[in-house]
């Protein structure tokens, strides 16, 4: 039994159907009689000549009166008898238009008319046959492949030219496979050409198009892409739509890439006859998978997300993005243009949805309302989650420009200059919007700054945690979007930070020594000054043996910063008196420490450990003697 797609082709089929269905109308001659002349005579000769050799060709290849015709494909590896027959029903179309312009009641054309019908009965069969049987031929792979390497080839017309192609491809480093794609190929195009010019462009279209959309939607169903709802997606837990989300932006770039511009290179070639008829063949074969396949990410982002899940979200709307010239390019029809519409539509949906968690990102930051110190005064939690966050957000600097572009922050003042660097960042919408993040954040960090009721401290939580901002802007993204001139002005603050630790948590060591250290005192005051300092440094030491500074860097400046202010006054101090209160008052001089002893107790501070090498409470606390570890740390 014959396929379906077969139909019989009834001699109701009217003489139009000789004339290409992609080609206008012609204007019918006169009916009138004309007398017979030689020329004439000679024409109609010629076209029952066509006819005959004709009849004899697709006659014998008639499936239906033929059993080797029925068991035996025309088109074999020997292409001959496949160029003769192709020829044969050219000829025969030749002489269809002549008898019927000239005797529309001649039984030449009532007869050319079966030859006719029989013949595209037997090139449907051949048509459908190629194309079921060389699949793995014309699969999305074998395709993409041919189509990188002949974007700029036509093919052959009626196979006439397949010589001089072998000669073309002669040198080239052609792979077996490709060689047989060309000829299935080629195959295919003088087939639909020769159909399409005998006005049986719907038989050839309807047979193509069922083929191959099968394959299409096969493929997209291996990929794990299928028809759903908005309903069914927003009943998903988060973790199951996560996964769908991560298949899908797997599965559109294969689909685009091995399906889509494959199957679009495929009927470029075979229809390359019309146009208009490439372009709906085409339209109908991936019309509804298109449909399917970028019609989910509008739904995933219809479901409720935290601020946290918007990296997948940007990874939708990427990867739509950076698709976007090739999906242009191929879907440029009228026909496709529900797809171009519903993948603009579906970047707007995703792009509105990013900026609503930005917003649900910036409302989560000012509504945090912790209120228990960091021990320490580290980072704050939430200072490594807003930098990391934005961090990342960098990371997408080629598309979040043009998301946040018209969504102007609401400000009643505008950023300080501060907050913009160099190479005109002002006018990237991205900087403006990551900037306001970052300045939201600094306000939160100074109201819990203010949690701290020891003033030192609070300055060591402020450069700690503006440290930890300005060195994860450095070494991301963000480092090209602020600028140079924002983080050199924000490193600036934080060493004002350090500042004022400095001022405000050693004021008192400062304060017990004499302001000129090398002015003349009495040895009686010089002693209280060595008394004063010791209480004031170990008081220091001990509170501060808990703090911490993370940044190992801003740890070393601060403590060189502060061992050289403190050892430069203190050891003029040590060296004016010491000797002659330890002549005068022995063990009783109150000078407990060498100068080269402040550096080393110095440089147990700001780990954060609380115990400093053994805490100032032991057997070998700064009460004790007073020349501890000369020359290097304490051993205890």
């Amino acid at each position: 039994m014959r396929n379906h797609l077969f139909k019989s082709l009834t001699p109701s089929h009217s003489p139009a159907r000789t004339t290409p269905s992609h080609s206008p109308a012609r204007s019918t001659p006169s009916r009138s009689s004309a007398p017979t002349t030689p020329s004439h005579a000679l024409s109609e000769s010629l076209m029952e000549e066509n006819i005959d050799v004709a009849e004899i060709l697709i006659t014998k290849w008639d499936h239906a009166t033929s059993s080797y015709a029925d068991i035996t494909p025309l088109f074999q590896e020997d292409r001959y008898e496949a160029k003769q027959y192709l020829k044969a029903v050219k000829d025969l179309q030749t002489a269809m238009k002549y008898f019927g312009s000239e005797h529309m009641k001649s039984r030449h054309l009532v007869r050319a008319q079966n030859l006719m019908q029989t013949a595209m009965k037997r090139l449907q069969r051949e048509f459908h046959r190629i194309l079921s049987e060389n699949r793995a031929h014309l699969d999305p792979e074998s395709i993409s492949n041919r189509s990188s390497r002949d974007s700029g080839l036509t093919g052959n017309s009626d196979l006439e030219d397949e010589s001089e192609d072998d000669l073309r491809f002669a040198n080239e480093d052609v792979t077996e496979e490709e060689r047989i794609s060309r000829s299935v190929i080629a195959d295919l195009k003088s087939i639909a050409e020769g159909m399409i010019s005998a006005g049986y462009s719907k038989e050839c279209v309807k047979i193509y198009t069922v083929t191959r959309k099968s394959i299409v939607e096969e493929g997209l169903y291996n990929l794990g892409v299928a028809k759903t709802s908005y309903h069914h997606v927003h009943r998903m837990e988060w973790e199951v739509l996560e996964v769908k989300i991560k298949n899908w932006l797997n599965a559109v770039k294969i689909a685009v890439k091995n399906f889509f511009e494959p199957e679009k290179f495929l009927c470029d070639q075979v229809f390359s006859i019309s146009d208009m008829i490439r372009e709906s063949v085409f339209s109908e074969i991936t019309r509804e998978s298109a449909l399917t396949l970028f019609g989910f990410p509008e739904m995933a982002v219809k479901s409720k997300k935290t601020p946290e899940k918007i990296f997948l979200i940007l990874n939708l709307y990427e990867v739509i993005f950076d698709l976007l010239p090739e999906i242009e390019s191929m879907f440029s029809c009228e026909s496709t243009f529900s797809i171009r519409s519903l993948i603009d539509h579906s970047l707007t949906k995703i792009a509105e949805s990013i900026r609503s968690m930005l917003v649900d990102f910036e409302s989560h930051i000012q509504k945090d309302s912790s209120k228990t110190p960091v021990p320490s005064g580290g980072v704050h939690p939430l200072t490594r989650y807003v930098m990391n966050y934005i961090s990342f957000l960098s990371d997408y600097s080629g598309i979040l420009p043009g998301i946040v572009a018209d969504w102007p922050l609401m400000l009643h003042s505008p950023l300080p200059e501060s907050f913009f660097g160099g190479n005109d960042s002002e006018e990237n919408p991205l900087t403006i919007r990551l900037a306001w993040i970052i300045l939201v954040l600094l306000s939160k960090l100074d109201s819990k700054a203010e949690l701290y009721h020891d003033a030192p401290l609070s300055y060591i939580f402020l450069a700690n945690n503006l440290k930890y901002i300005v060195v994860k802007a450095r070494t991301s993204n963000l480092t090209f979007l602020l600028g140079d001139e924002w983080i050199e002005s924000h490193e600036a603050k934080v060493k004002q930070y350090a500042s004022s630790y400095q001022r405000m948590g050693w004021s008192r060591v400062f304060l017990s020594l004499p302001e000129n250290p090398t002015a003349d005192i009495s040895p009686e005051r010089a002693r209280k000054h060595f008394h004063d300092f010791n209480i004031a440094f170990e008081e220091a030491y001990r509170h501060q043996a808990s703090w911490i500074v993370t940044d190992s860097k801003l740890r070393e400046h601060i403590k060189i910063s502060l061992g050289k202010k403190l050892g430069t006054l203190y050891g003029e101090f040590y060296i004016k008196y010491r000797s002659r209160l330890e002549n005068l008052y022995g063990c009783d001089s109150e000078v407990r420490f060498a100068p080269d002893d402040l550096g080393n107790y110095l440089s147990d501070l700001l780990h954060g450990d609380g115990n400093l090498g053994g805490s100032v409470s032991s057997s070998s606390s700064l009460s004790s003697s007073p020349y501890h570890f000369h020359g290097g740390r304490r051993s205890g």
